[in-house]
Formats: structure tokens, sequence, C-alpha cells
């Protein structure tokens, strides 16, 4: 199992988390599956940008981000470097910490297109 620090978030954990995920999960299913509610619009399928992270620590160990991934990052609120959709970043067997950023662009509830 691998550790997962969640940083406090004023509404899915103000008390932050940690929590552990079977190696193999992707982090959005991994947060789901330990009561932490991120929003997932597009069902983790790749098309809107609600599940976001930021990934503080252990950003190597994940699998690389597709052009798909990375074209729909483009348009998340908050974009860092090391940001990720959890619906397609792959824990490994190496510990991370992640941020759930305060807010989220949402295309489907927003009405944008793709």
């Amino acid at each position: 199992m691998t550790q997962i620090i969640i940083l406090p978030h004023p509404e899915l954990c103000p008390e932050g988390s940690v929590i552990e995920a079977e190696p193999g999960l992707s982090l959005c299913d991994a947060l789901l599956q330990n009561g932490i509610e991120i929003e997932h619009a597009c069902e983790k399928s790749c098309a809107c940008t609600t599940c976001h992270v930021i990934v503080r620590e252990g950003i190597g160990s994940l699998n690389e981000a597709e052009e798909l991934e990375e074209d729909m990052l483009d348009k998340a609120w908050g974009l860092e470097p090391n940001s990720r959709l959890s619906c397609q970043a792959i824990v490994a067997d190496t510990p991370l910490t992640i941020e759930i950023p305060k807010y989220t662009i949402n295309m489907v509830s927003e009405g944008h297109k793709k």
C-alpha cells in the first residue's frame, strides 16, 4: 500500500488526511475510496478538469501525463508545473503528498464546450 498525504482543503478535508492506496489505482479512485469526495464531473474520462490536483511530493513516481491530459490541464484553475488530473495519475509505490485546489472549473455544469 502507498501512503498519500492530502493537505487540508476547506471543504473536502479541512484537517487534511493520510490514506493508503493500492499501487495501480488512480489518485481519483484512491481519494474516493477513502471518503474524500473529489469532484469528477466527466466520470474519470479525462474530459474535464474537476479532479485536478497538485502533487507536492512524489510526482516522479506517477505515470507520465498523456497529451490529452496535458491539453485538459491547460484549462485547469490554479495550474502548476506539478499539476495532474487525479483520474489519470496512477499511484505507484512511492508516498505522495497532494493538494486539492480550492477552486475548480466545472466545464460540464458551467456550460463550456470541450
